[in-house]
């Protein structure tokens, strides 16, 4: 069951209204499913981090998270030249945390899809749950390798794992907007991505624009793959 909004923080009690509102215009009220949380920490995402665009979006998807699960923790997986192993995002440390996590790490580096994709791969099958999972993955521009993102991509199609990439800044996104399309069952067995751009400053997408978003490919998703055999 959903978290009750009397153990939501207050800053967060109006946005996980907003979340709820969103599953129920989709159809998932009482859809369960873990929530991922993939952020880019590439050289040129900095400026996100300054102007609180990436504390946002944690707070976003913490908020939805908590319509989803009942356990009030996002798994939080930061990449650039390499994947950091997943960290927690929770509902009782959560202000503040992903600039902090971000300083800890030093350096910035590129752009590694693939080994971001295959943390959370490897994260999820070590939880053991059988619930699906939304991944929410954040990035401003293309991969290092754009053959390892794809082949990964296809690869995790036959897990139960969603992956919603979203794009911060001005970047055309045609690899993106690729994988969004990667043919089925060719490529794939099922269509296991949605991509939307969140444009130069996500910050100013409204809240209930930026659920529907979140949330507009992952119903068909979830009928592919039980069809397919994906998930039970």
């Amino acid at each position: 069951m959903p978290l009750s909004l009397d153990k939501i923080p207050a800053p967060l009690v109006s946005l996980t209204k907003s979340a709820a509102v969103s599953l129920d215009k989709h159809g998932l009220t009482g859809q369960r499913a873990a929530v991922y949380l993939v952020l880019d920490r590439s050289r040129s995402m900095s400026r996100y981090y300054r102007d609180g665009s990436m504390q946002h979006l944690a707070e976003q998807t913490l908020a939805l998270s908590v319509n989803l699960d009942d356990d009030g923790i996002v798994p939080v997986v930061f990449f650039d030249t390499e994947a950091r192993p997943a960290t927690e995002l929770s509902l009782t440390d959560y202000e503040g945390r992903i600039g902090r996590l971000h300083a800890s790490y030093g350096r910035m580096g590129t752009t590694n899809y693939a080994d971001a994709m295959n943390e959370v791969i490897d994260h999820y099958l070590d939880t053991g749950t059988e619930v699906p999972a939304l991944v929410i993955f954040q990035t401003d521009g293309g991969p290092d390798s754009r053959r390892a993102a794809e082949q990964t991509l296809c690869r995790a199609a036959k897990l139960p794992l969603f992956w919603q990439f979203i794009g911060f800044g001005p970047d055309r996104f045609d690899f993106l907007r690729k994988l969004d399309d990667l043919a089925v069952p060719r490529k794939r067995i099922v269509d296991n991505a949605g991509f939307f751009p969140a444009g130069a400053d996500p910050r100013g997408m409204p809240d209930d624009a930026l659920y529907g978003a979140l949330l507009e490919e992952f119903p068909q998703w979830l009928a592919s793959a039980r069809q397919a055999g994906v998930l039970r």
